[in-house]
């Protein structure tokens, strides 16, 4: 397979690893999920860091800790019918393409993109995930290679 350019606002299938899972010892996420794509930035060395939020179907205690996908959205990108939000407070990183990655099929054949949100969405999702971190209130959870 070879594997698409990330871009920022694109929903990829990622093993995202939440920040309980690492502080029980865990090296990598327990399921597959749906993630956001909110920065890709390829280095001076040619190697691509990307920076995930996760999507959950799990409402957050505080509204202001996600943002719930629109219905319409998660249609055209092939998700389920089950409300989800992009959870503003934690983020994975890692260099494109990672281990991380999971591929599923698709019509056109195996993928690990979905589509990409809104560029509304997007940037209200990045913009918030912004400010909460430089608020203290949002950070990433540390992942080995």
């Amino acid at each position: 397979m070879s594997w698409p350019a990330p871009e920022p606002g694109q929903v990829i299938r990622y093993s995202y690893l939440w920040h309980h899972e690492f502080h029980r010892g865990l090296e990598e996420g327990r399921k597959d999920r749906p993630c956001a794509v909110i920065l890709a930035l390829t280095r001076d060395d040619g190697e691509t860091q990307v920076v995930v939020l996760p999507i959950t179907h799990t409402p957050p205690s505080n509204p202001a800790h996600a943002v719930e996908i629109p219905a319409a959205t998660k249609q055209r990108l092939g998700l389920d019918d089950l409300p989800s939000f992009i959870v503003l407070t934690e983020a994975n990183r890692f260099f494109w393409p990672g281990p991380d990655l999971r591929p599923f099929e698709t019509e056109a054949g195996s993928s690990v993109v979905y589509g990409l949100l809104p560029r509304r969405l997007f940037l209200d999702v990045r913009d918030r995930f912004v400010q909460l971190a430089r608020a203290g209130r949002a950070g990433f959870v540390p992942r080995s290679e």
